[in-house]
């Protein structure tokens, strides 16, 4: 972030505390792809982590669809010295960090490698299981015999759930799991985990969005 007038770090950190710290309203930049209308997302922390003149280099974790130079800007103008985003680097995204990533000549190699060599390693390191995009989720794990219906989008209802995490609330985003640890789907908690325990029958979860290709339960069931 660069300041356009010299600030004390104490001055940027008290502004941070009290505005751009938690729900905030904020409202695309004029160069986006979403429509120009105040929305809220929350800053989980925005940490300084050193200052030099009108240059600050500071960490920030936030909501997903959060503008970074955005924020800096609105910062600028809450101090009243104005202040524009200098450079933007992305060090983690849900379960992601840095040390999953890879360049596009790394999948190249790999698969080269696999091709000539019948080596799967290096491919299978590269290019991660869907379900490592949920890790960060809480879940709800079903029976076999309600996966199908779920495959085909219908809401999740009890019976049907065999476990779930204890720390759901109503609302959350939730990944639907097989037993054996494959995810079926995205959805919305109806519910809060103690509630959804307690349901002896009703919706627990509204489906959003379906991975798992309708039949690959049946078909096993039927091998079976």
């Amino acid at each position: 972030m660069h300041l356009h007038k010299d600030l004390e770090v104490e001055k940027l950190n008290e502004a941070i505390k009290k505005d751009f710290t938690g729900k905030i309203s904020q409202i695309p930049p004029i160069k986006s792809s979403v429509k120009r209308q105040e929305r809220t997302r929350e800053i989980y922390y925005f940490d300084i982590l050193e200052k030099n003149e009108k240059d600050a280099l500071f960490i920030v974790g936030c909501q997903a669809g959060t503008y970074i130079r955005k924020l800096i800007h609105d910062l600028g103008q809450k101090l009243k010295s104005g202040a524009h985003m200098q450079e933007l680097r992305r060090t983690k995204a849900g379960p992601f960090k840095e040390d999953t990533l890879c360049t596009l000549q790394d999948l190249a190699d790999a698969f080269h490698f696999y091709k000539s060599e019948g080596n799967e390693k290096f491919l299978r390191k590269i290019i991660q299981p869907v379900e490592s995009a949920v890790a960060h989720l809480p879940k709800i794990w079903v029976f076999d015999t309600t996966v199908d219906t779920l495959c085909h989008g219908a809401a999740l209802n009890n019976p049907g759930i065999s476990k779930l995490n204890d720390s759901i609330k109503e609302d959350d985003t939730v990944a639907i799991m097989t037993l054996k640890d494959e995810l079926i789907a995205l959805g919305s908690a109806k519910l809060k985990s103690g509630d959804i325990t307690a349901l002896e029958k009703g919706l627990a979860v509204k489906t959003e969005k379906v991975f798992m290709e309708p039949g690959t339960y049946k078909s096993q069931q039927k091998q079976l």
